[in-house]
């Protein structure tokens, strides 16, 4: 399954053939095209899975698509660590992160060729590429992160890197910044529904995996999946969980990836660890820490209650993916967050920091069964419309004709 080559035919079946009609149609006047897409990690975190997908499918339909990873070391990870936390309003001492940042996407630029008819940076850490090229086609910066409330240093520093782009794409309406002269778009990500973490799975595989991670199905199940990160606040999980407990008795599964960009999340994870040990040493709590699409896949679909305890949010996919399969989702209202979801229909917002709000709505998903699977309907079908691959292939096609068929 994991090696087939997926091309758009396989989506007639998820989407329907207009979509599909409507894709090749847009792609007609851009065949032969030759577009680049650069971001700094090849596996964790959203970008990466999205660009797994997306890359192969834009060149299936016959636009050369590319993708480069920059090239950094531990140190320049470090760096852009703290850019990140920066850009969603955490504090910063520029002095020393300026240096690294800038020489290692010079010295990227000095092995990397471009003359593309297009090129798409993802993410702070190869922004300042654009610096280091003659710039002979249009260049978009994608930025993924929430931009709505950025410390003023580091947005003043990157601000003179975005203004040399041709135009920024952001997730969200919110993320738009009144300082900058660039045209902004918005652009929704999505998830593939047929990717190893999305696609259909069989009772077979799915008890070979919890049997293999050591996952009872013997009470209700809450989780949260996301990387060990403060911004996805895991410690809040666990007093939620602790007084979802009192009243009803169930486990809780954790289950997050290291991102190989991100540095933090050992020390947050330990510390989860250490608030947890008398739960996690009873079963109730489980922590899980590896990369595996099939796990996250069988996690989403078995749990009762899906709940992602987010401080701040880009966007979310995570939610987006539990929504596809039917689960019922509590979030907090922070971010993307309300884009997906709309309170009481498709899935349910709290504020971030109302743990009591967290408690209660968890306990009336899992006292009323009819209830989650409504919400769980509404959800799939939501994202059906609104969130899917295709749906970013499009939005891709459009801004493509628009900066190369003028």
């Amino acid at each position: 399954m994991g090696t087939m080559k997926i091309t758009l035919k396989n989506y007639r079946n998820v989407v329907g053939n207009n979509v599909i009609d409507e894709i090749n149609s847009k792609a007609k006047k851009l065949r032969g095209k030759h577009v680049l897409h650069i971001n700094s990690t090849y596996i964790g975190g959203g970008v990466a899975e999205i660009l797994n997908s997306f890359i192969p499918l834009m060149n299936s339909i016959g636009i050369d698509t590319g993708w480069r990873i920059l090239h950094g070391n531990p140190g320049f990870f470090s760096a852009t660590k703290k850019f990140h936390n920066a850009l969603q309003g955490g504090p910063i001492d520029l002095s020393e992160i300026k240096k690294i940042f800038i020489e290692t996407n010079e010295n990227f630029s000095s092995y990397t060729h471009i003359n593309h008819d297009l090129v798409i940076i993802h993410d702070p850490q190869p922004l300042p590429l654009i610096n280091f090229y003659k710039k002979k086609q249009p260049w978009i910066w994608r930025c993924h992160v929430d931009l709505s409330n950025p410390n003023p240093k580091v947005w003043n520093f990157i601000k003179d890197f975005i203004k040399k782009y041709d135009a920024v794409i952001l997730s969200n309406e919110k993320y738009k910044k009144k300082d900058l002269s660039v045209k902004q778009m918005i652009i929704y990500p999505a998830i593939d529904p047929l990717s190893t973490k999305n696609v259909d799975i069989s009772k077979e595989l799915t008890s070979k995996i919890l049997k293999k991670f050591g996952i009872k199905t013997d009470k209700p199940i809450i989780t949260q999946i996301s990387r060990f990160d403060k911004w996805k606040d895991p410690l809040g999980v666990i007093d939620v969980f602790e007084r979802v407990k009192k009243e009803i008795d169930c486990r809780l599964v954790l289950c997050g990836s290291h991102a190989t960009d991100d540095p933090e999340s050992d020390g947050i994870y330990n510390k989860v660890k250490e608030k947890a040990k008398k739960l996690i040493e009873n079963g109730d709590v489980i922590l899980i820490t590896e990369e595996n699409n099939f796990l996250v896949n069988v996690l989403q679909r078995i749990s009762d209650v899906i709940i992602q305890k987010s401080l701040k949010e880009g966007f979310g996919l995570t939610i987006t993916e539990a929504m596809w399969k039917k689960r019922p989702v509590v979030a907090s209202n922070v971010g993307g967050i309300p884009i997906q979801i709309k309170n009481n229909e498709n899935g349910f917002l709290v504020e971030p920091n109302d743990i009591e709000g967290f408690v209660k709505t968890i306990i009336k998903i899992l006292e009323n069964s009819n209830l989650a699977e409504k919400i769980g309907r509404r959800a799939q079908d939501s994202v059906r419309k609104n969130f899917l691959i295709t749906r970013l292939i499009l939005n891709h096609l459009d801004l493509m004709n628009n900066f190369l068929n003028k």
